[in-house]
């Protein structure tokens, strides 16, 4: 069932959710049985997100777009190139993209994340590329370009707290521009890695895993909050934790809006050289039952 049209124009980030992007799901052809579990997860979710809540733009926050001081936010009105991933261009050598972007409100954001005390710049270059943190996801969740994205890079000299304070930044400003904002921490959960992708994280990190999924799972955002420092300590979360941890901020953020959230897990938790990865959504409840439907 589609959003009613009364909540069409209403602004705001409407659904929040953490997705895989090891760099395996980028080709057919280099995807092993125990990830495509991931690939159906992100289609099955873009679908879900286009067809029923029909968002305005995808703000993306991409663990392999790092910033060491500032938050470059993307300001350009199209994003095309090709996308190389460094670290293996054996599995992504060069794949095409061309979305939309959203020039007015990534400005918005830049200004919003300074009056916050987020120190933040405009990304305009027009020779910018994407990282494969944000083309694999989006290659999946939105395989025809349907919808506009703004990207946000890991920033390694920010705290959990100024990354919590950010993702609710990103609430308000979807809000106050009335943007329907769906919001991805493009991110591994455990994240000690090791050679050889088919090893699993140790099973005291996999229980870690499974315990902040939980929480997120029943929308017990507050308990994630409290319990995220020690959980990313143990696990070794993927660049700290400041993807995972501005997510928690946009999920407060909606939760004060919006009321309760609750969380939805699409596909199976899956493996990739000693890391965690999972499709997992995060939304109002009426709204992810309209997602089911």
């Amino acid at each position: 069932m589609p959003v009613d049209e009364a909540d069409a124009g209403k602004g705001g980030v409407i659904a929040s959710a953490v997705v895989a992007h090891v760099p395996t799901l980028g080709l057919p052809a280099n995807t092993p049985v125990y990830q495509q579990t991931l690939v159906e997860a992100e289609r099955r979710l873009g679908a879900a997100l286009r067809t029923t809540l029909r968002p305005d733009v995808w703000v993306i926050l991409s663990s392999h777009w790092v910033a060491t001081f500032d938050w470059p936010v993307t300001c350009q009105a199209r994003h095309r190139g090709h996308c190389v991933a460094t670290e293996a261009p054996q599995l992504i050598p060069g794949s095409p993209y061309d979305y939309r972007g959203d020039p007015e409100l990534g400005a918005a954001l830049v200004d919003a994340f300074n009056a916050g005390g987020v120190p933040s710049v405009r990304n305009e270059s027009s020779h910018f590329v994407w990282d494969y943190g944000t083309f694999v996801p989006m290659m999946h969740l939105d395989p025809d370009a349907e919808i506009p994205v703004v990207m946000l890079p890991s920033v390694a000299q920010a705290t959990v707290q100024e990354c919590q304070a950010a993702g609710a930044l990103v609430h308000a400003t979807a809000s106050s521009l009335g943007r329907r904002v769906v919001f991805l921490a493009s991110t591994a959960l455990s994240h000690v890695l090791v050679r050889g992708r088919e090893h699993r994280p140790t099973p005291e990190r996999i229980e870690a895993d499974k315990r902040f999924l939980a929480q997120l799972e029943a929308g017990d955002i507050e308990t994630a909050i409290t319990d995220f420092d020690a959980y990313r300590k143990l696990s070794g979360l993927e660049m700290g934790g400041r993807p995972l941890a501005t997510m928690l901020g946009v999920a407060q953020a909606m939760a004060a809006a919006a009321g309760p959230l609750k969380g939805r897990q699409y596909g199976d938790y899956a493996q990739s050289s000693g890391s965690g990865n999972v499709v997992m959504a995060l939304a109002p409840a009426q709204s992810l039952a309209q997602m089911a439907n």
